[in-house]
């Protein structure tokens, strides 16, 4: 629930903090206090548009925090799976406006408007004039009758959704199939082509490296053949390096009985002749290979250019050549079993077809069961909300293809007057109505809506006397189940109030600013009072007032 709102420098809000409570919350105060202010304020952390005019005169900035104690599980999980923690079961929605952009931020965290409109929405849910108008829509129809059905109907709308899934996989396959026998020809000519050409190649994995090893030993030929004949020069030349050791070896040895340190430098010597021996033996054995003709370096040369080939069409190794040809090997095989797939696939369609309107008929049935216990309670609603000979019943069409969410087609169906013909929701009814439809069905979902805090304005636009005094109770209803802030200027559903709050403007030297704050019994009741008989406080109206807060309470304490 919504514990603390703070407006700072707001049009007429120099700076507001306001702790609100359980249950039903009403704000009133005169013409032109600031209420509209007030729930604009909220209105901008559920995304409302910014506007420079909105900052207070000489201020550079204006500010509106809106902290909620969190208790809903369900609203939990789903900001959870948003990756938005909660500090002590608290979340903190803010949002500074400034020329021409806003900052805003959730617990302290900078986001997105749009991240923070996402976000309030799973907290807060404004009923105003626009919000009524929803319930025009045969999309939010059905919602609504969805939202009531709960778990009877889940499980088979679940059933509905995955069928339609299947449904719509096995439709985007079949439109793959669908092209002429011209084009399915040539696809097939050029995978044959392709997948011939990869075999007749023959290429191995590694075969490209080793290649390349010999190429390169073969075009630097010359060169390694020049080294390599310096190299002989030097050990077995004219003075070459092995006759010089051996002839050193032969004079040390000479020696060797004169001088004991002779014997390291001896041994030294014996391990660099046979270093030397062991680097010639290889040496010759390296050169004896070298040995090729030109045919060898067309052959490697070749075959070398014929895999670079290959990668270049089909993949830049060896291994995506040959994962590029098992590819097109299996949609080679598809295609040439093109009349057996084609027809195996439109069987599965049928199939698919006849489950999937079997799953939207059973979510219908359902459905139509849930929607007349729901017209029911909604007429009772409506006979309660003073709509004394309203009918109201639900009409189920039958989409012409199907979604998601079922084939039905939903329409509001209600007649306000006896003898009269029952007609679409959207053709009669007035704003004022529509809110009253809105109160009743909000009554009927308190236990299944899971939003904690409802706020609720215009609800009480073009009525008075005994609606307004059924509005009231209604009111109270949703209250044993949420928190709700409801702005009003009629006694009656203002003595209904758990916690009572005013908005008055306050004038000051050059300019005037709203303030609020809560209400005790005894300044409540001279609200009301007031808002019975204007500012003349009687003893008449303060008695008044005191009787209606009376039987407000023991209404409340009966529900």
């Amino acid at each position: 629930m919504l514990v603390h709102l703070h407006v700072k420098n707001l049009a007429l809000i120099e700076e507001i903090e306001v702790d609100f409570d359980r249950g039903l919350n009403i704000l009133t105060g005169e013409t032109g206090a600031g209420k509209s202010i007030l729930l604009g304020s909220i209105q901008l952390i559920l995304g409302g548009k910014v506007s420079r005019t909105m900052i207070r005169k000489d201020s550079p900035y204006a500010l509106v925090e809106l902290l909620f104690q969190v208790e809903n599980e369900a609203v939990k999980k789903a900001l959870e799976d948003m990756d938005i923690p909660l500090e002590d079961g608290q979340i903190l929605l803010s949002r500074k406006l400034m020329d021409g952009r806003s900052i805003n931020k959730i617990n302290e965290e900078t986001t997105t408007v749009g991240r923070m409109k996402e976000t309030a929405a799973l907290l807060l849910d404004i009923h105003g004039q626009h919000e009524h108008q929803s319930l025009l829509y045969p999309a939010r129809q059905l919602e609504i009758l969805d939202s009531y059905a709960g778990e009877e109907l889940e499980k088979k709308a679940g059933q509905t959704s995955k069928a339609y899934t299947a449904y719509k996989k096995c439709l985007s396959e079949l439109r793959s199939f669908d092209q002429d026998e011209e084009s399915r020809e040539r696809e097939q000519s050029l995978l044959e082509f392709e997948i011939q050409e990869i075999e007749q190649a023959k290429v191995k994995v590694g075969e490209d490296e080793a290649l390349e090893e010999q190429y390169r030993r073969m075009a630097n030929s010359k060169r390694i053949l020049e080294a390599c004949s310096g190299i002989q020069g030097i050990l077995n030349g004219t003075d070459g390096v092995l006759d010089r050791i051996s002839e050193a070896g032969r004079l040390l040895r000479q020696v060797l009985d004169l001088d004991g340190q002779l014997g390291a430098l001896s041994e030294n010597l014996l391990q660099i002749d046979s270093l030397l021996s062991d680097f010639g033996r290889d040496f010759y054995s390296y050169i004896d290979s070298l040995s090729f003709d030109e045919e060898d370096f067309y052959r490697v040369s070749s075959r070398l250019d014929k895999i670079n080939d290959l990668k270049a069409k089909y993949g830049g190794s060896v291994e995506a050549i040959l994962a590029y040809q098992d590819k097109q090997a299996k949609r080679l095989e598809e295609l040439q079993s093109y009349s057996q797939s084609l027809q195996e696939l439109k069987q599965e369609q049928a199939l698919l077809r006849r489950q999937l309107d079997s799953a939207c008929r059973e979510l219908s049935l359902a459905r139509q069961e849930a929607g007349k216990r729901l017209s029911r309670e909604i007429e009772e609603g409506l006979r309660d909300l003073n709509f004394a000979n309203v009918s109201f019943s639900l009409r189920f069409d039958k989409k012409k293809s199907y979604t998601a969410q079922g084939y039905d087609e939903l329409s509001y169906m209600i007649a306000t007057n006896p003898g009269e013909e029952q007609k679409p929701l959207q053709e009669i009814v007035s704003g004022g109505e529509l809110s009253r439809i809105m109160l009743a069905l909000k009554a009927i979902l308190a236990d299944k809506d899971q939003i904690e805090t409802l706020v609720f304005d215009e609800i009480d636009t073009g009525i008075s006397g005994r609606t307004a005094q059924k509005v009231s109770e209604k009111m109270a209803i949703i209250g044993r189940n949420h928190q709700v802030l409801c702005i009003t200027h009629l006694p009656q559903i203002a003595a209904m109030a758990d916690v009572h709050f005013e908005i008055e403007k306050q004038a000051q030297e050059a300019s005037a600013r709203t303030m609020i704050h809560v209400l005790d019994e005894e300044t409540s009741i001279r609200e009301l009072a007031r808002l019975l008989g204007g500012n003349s406080l009687t003893e008449a109206a303060l008695a008044n007032a005191r009787e209606m807060k009376a039987l407000a309470q023991n209404y409340k304490k009966n529900i």
